[in-house]
């Protein structure tokens, strides 16, 4: 709630007394104006004063993380990591009687509490401020406290004044610890800062104050305009203003503050480690002191620490304890289940053929999980499988065979990974491989009509190939025959050309596949192919 200053009080009893002027005798017509001049007078001189308990009924003016609570807080930074967080009185107010006058004495007193949920991490804290403005989309983060920016900061033409309850240490800016009060014009750098605490009035002894002790502590910022002195003073929740301020600076606020209307509110910053920056209550004077707090009549601060259990939650946490063991044992059984099911032969010589590895669990999917109603048909080698890429919904052929070989597996890749890079129209395209346990994996272009001993050999022939389908698939074999002995950058003896490794791509031409046996050499070598090779086919 918020209380009507006396101006307004003033003019409703304005009102009061002209009614009754009017039925009086004409000779109260000089009284009746002393009187107006009065109050025209009071309204003039700027004696703006407000309290606020809570803001649940407040016209506050909001933007980023700042909202207000069920309970009537004002949490500037709502656990919304990396968003500047304001609260600005609705209204701008003149701090000065006339253009080019001097800034009039003021005082602010506010009821607020820092919260922080990791006790031994720290981030910035929050700020009150007056400022010329309430558009601050272009400030920044953290050390600026959602005011200033990197281009600005120190910049006289800002009319900023803000005093800044620090909880982070940042060097950059000179802050002398983390946890410390400090009086800023147009900048982060504080003119004056000290670590937070009180003077008591008996004796005069220092008492520290932890600004993020998840506590409600008061503040005082009071400006007087005849010796221009600024005055802080910080002290616990449950005690009075100390006589003896906490910090105090000279400075003539009427060289910062713009001739214009001011708005006034408070500034923080949502951090990554969730601090919460709360105002429970706030009061304005100018011209006189802020109206004091009555504590009675703030919203309370969320309880933090342990609370008693009930004895229904003693029952119910072993239960729900132990069922969460159970499911996470079982969660980790079928992690591991999955991890086996897919599991790969990888070694470290393999990083530099990563783009041609297909991941085991990817063909598994593809071919249905290698099921016989996907396969395509098989050999002495091992079988080949239809399937689809997930992501891509590429078509591929996957050649499924023993992981042994009478050469090292790693030369055998290399040569598998070289053969990849094969690029000819009637060559089929191989992709790529993949090694589990005892298996290798060989990935092809899918040839969606089959290979050539079906159409030649096939005891059920389904087409007949004619005279001119039939030359074009030779002409073709050749030409992919010329292109592996001659024009590639290396000789690639296939070693294993029959009909079913012919295969026949959808316009019917004629591409060698199966590079299982290939074997390359280098151009002018002689590849001593004199032994035999090959596979049992047609």
């Amino acid at each position: 709630m918020k209380d009507l200053p006396p101006t307004c009080h003033l003019l409703s009893f304005s009102l009061q007394v002209t009614s009754m002027l009017a039925m009086k005798h004409t000779s109260f017509l000089q009284q009746f104006l002393l009187l107006f001049g009065l109050i025209i007078a009071t309204l003039a001189s700027g004696d703006d004063q407000f309290i606020f308990y809570g803001f649940n009924q407040s016209s506050l003016t909001l933007d980023g993380s700042g909202v207000v609570t069920e309970s009537g807080l004002l949490d500037l930074s709502n656990g919304r990591s990396g968003l500047n967080g304001h609260a600005f009185y609705p209204t701008p107010l003149h701090f000065r009687k006339s253009l080019g006058g001097k800034v009039q004495s003021f005082s602010v007193n506010v009821v607020f509490s820092i919260f922080i949920m990791y006790p031994d991490l720290s981030a910035d804290g929050m700020a009150f401020f007056i400022a010329p403005t309430k558009n601050f989309s272009d400030a920044r983060a953290a050390k600026y406290f959602g005011v200033l920016n990197e281009k600005n900061n120190g910049n006289t033409s800002e009319h900023i004044f803000m005093i800044e309850l620090d909880t982070y240490k940042n060097a950059e800016i000179q802050d002398i610890d983390d946890n410390h009060i400090g009086i800023n014009i147009n900048s982060a750098v504080s003119s004056e800062s000290t670590t937070a605490g009180f003077y008591e009035d008996e004796g005069g002894a220092f008492n520290n104050m932890t600004l993020n002790g998840n506590k409600a502590m008061q503040l005082w910022v009071d400006y007087d305009e005849g010796d221009t002195q600024i005055n802080v003073t910080l002290a616990p929740i449950n005690m009075g203003k100390p006589s003896r301020p906490l910090l105090s600076a000279t400075y003539d606020l009427s060289t910062v503050l713009s001739d214009s209307a001011q708005y006034i509110g408070f500034s923080s910053v949502a951090t990554p480690i969730n601090t919460r920056d709360y105002v429970m209550g706030w009061s304005f004077g100018m011209n006189r002191p802020a109206p004091s707090i009555d504590i009675s009549k703030l919203p309370k601060l969320p309880l933090v620490g342990p609370q008693a259990q009930s004895k229904l939650l003693e029952i119910i946490l072993p239960v729900a304890t132990a069922t969460l063991i159970l499911s996470m044992g079982t969660l980790v059984t079928l992690v591991m289940r999955r991890r086996i099911k897919y599991a790969e032969v990888r070694e470290d010589w393999e990083g530099e053929f990563g783009p041609h590895r297909f991941s085991y669990k990817d063909l598994f999917h593809a071919t249905g999980g290698f099921k016989n109603k996907h396969l395509l048909g098989e050999g002495g080698f091992g079988k080949v499988y239809k399937g689809v890429l997930p992501l891509s919904n590429v078509e591929i052929a996957v050649k499924r065979m023993s992981h042994e070989s009478r050469q090292g597996m790693k030369e055998f890749v290399t040569e598998v990974v070289s053969i990849g890079q094969l690029r000819h129209r009637n060559l089929v395209q191989l992709l790529g491989y993949c090694r589990r346990k005892g298996e290798l994996f060989l990935v092809y272009n899918y040839m969606p009509n089959g290979s050539l001993d079906k159409y030649l050999h096939s005891e059920v022939q389904t087409a007949i190939l004619n005279w001119v389908q039939r030359f074009r698939v030779i002409k073709g074999i050749a030409t992919g025959l010329l292109y592996l002995h001659e024009k590639w950058e290396k000789i690639v003896i296939h070693r294993d050309i029959k009909a079913s490794n012919v295969l026949l791509d959808s316009e019917m031409n004629g591409r060698l596949g199966d590079f299982g046996l290939a074997r390359l050499y280098d151009h002018g070598t002689d590849p001593q192919t004199t032994h035999m090779v090959g596979t049992k086919g047609t």
